[in-house]
């Protein structure tokens, strides 16, 4: 048996949930970087087409509802708190709730499949800042390992790319494009990431791993994976090609049809939506491509399974499953910690 557990927090990103929200939502994921507010106020138009609302805590709700249900029907009781790094319920508010219920060990699924700073280490950061906040009466936060190449992931994305293709003219579905979008980070930072070589957890790297193994469970040879959502200055470098710019080179290929599948995210939120749903999929009907875009691995049940499945490799030892051979943190292994140095955020 493994140490006693009291608790499962499930930690996201955070987002807006109307328009009063957007502007300060906002400023807090920029805080520090110097981003300018011109570039705020476009992205906020964004969320203006939305309602100010975007679909991320909606879909996290959603998502502990049916791990509670997974919990119960394995029966495991245990409570499940849901925090955010970046927009109400705040990790640090939530943290201090877990203290004053008295929960004195908990383990934390961070809502990224993936190593990269932003993608694991920051929210290693967000356990520490909660913490610290509570005090010595905050409870022992153990984040889950990575889950990218999990079976019930790659099933549950593989099961989207499926749907989505069934949405396309049927005179285009053996021809369709299959096409995996991630957000696009700084190189510098995806660098960062595979320091010290043979422990590194790079971003990339793991999700072209991802890529492959969905594409593999749909028997699928020959895909793309591009990237998307890039901000900063133009002078910066960053995971490249765009999607935008990938579906203007297979319009000239002839391609005629493509299907999206947003392999870098595990729920909808704006990045999602307004990139792929709508500047995506608009750039797809300039071209006369049809388009598809596959749903988020996070609202197929299979995903809430996954999550019970990783809480009870530290509940009862349940062995840890993975398809791929990409390092990660863990390593499909439990007890084994993240390199001191790895994924640090670049300069």
């Amino acid at each position: 048996m493994k140490a006693q557990v009291d608790a499962l927090l499930v930690l996201s990103f955070g987002g807006p949930e109307g328009p009063d929200d957007v502007m300060p939502f906002l400023e807090r994921v920029t805080s520090g970087r110097g981003v300018p507010r011109a570039r705020l106020l476009e992205v906020a138009e964004h969320y203006e087409h939305f309602g100010g609302v975007s679909p991320i805590n909606a879909r996290n709700r959603e998502l502990i509802s049916r791990v509670r249900d997974e919990l119960a029907a394995a029966g495991v009781e245990l409570p499940v708190y849901f925090g955010n790094r970046n927009w109400h319920p705040l990790v640090e508010d939530t943290v201090a709730r877990m203290a004053a219920d008295g929960v004195r060990r908990a383990l934390v699924f961070a809502t990224s499949a993936y190593g990269g700073y932003s993608a694991c280490r920051q929210y290693h950061e967000d356990i520490a800042r909660a913490r610290a906040a509570v005090g010595p009466d905050a409870p022992e936060l153990v984040k889950i390992r990575h889950f990218f190449d999990h079976p019930e992931f790659v099933a549950s994305a593989a099961e989207a790319v499926r749907a989505a293709t069934a949405e396309l003219p049927e005179e285009h579905r053996e021809q369709a494009r299959l096409v995996f979008t991630a957000h696009s980070i700084p190189t510098a930072a995806d660098a960062a990431a595979g320091v010290p070589a043979e422990g590194g957890h790079r971003y990339s790297r793991q999700v072209a791993e991802a890529a492959r193994l969905v594409a593999a469970e749909l028997g699928v040879d020959d895909y793309d994976l591009v990237w998307q959502s890039r901000s900063g200055p133009p002078s910066v470098p960053w995971l490249e090609p765009d999607v935008l710019d990938h579906l203007d080179t297979l319009h000239a290929k002839a391609v005629p049809a493509v299907v999206t599948c947003p392999i870098g995210f595990v729920s909808d939120h704006v990045e999602v939506v307004w990139d792929l749903d709508n500047e995506a999929a608009e750039r797809a009907a300039e071209h006369g491509m049809a388009f598809a875009r596959a749903a988020t691995a996070g609202q197929d049940a299979r995903f809430a399974q996954m999550v019970v499945e990783l809480v009870r490799e530290h509940l009862a030892a349940v062995p840890a499953r993975a398809l791929g051979t990409v390092p990660s943190a863990g390593g499909g292994r439990n007890g084994e910690p993240c390199a001191p140095d790895c994924c640090l955020a670049a300069r």
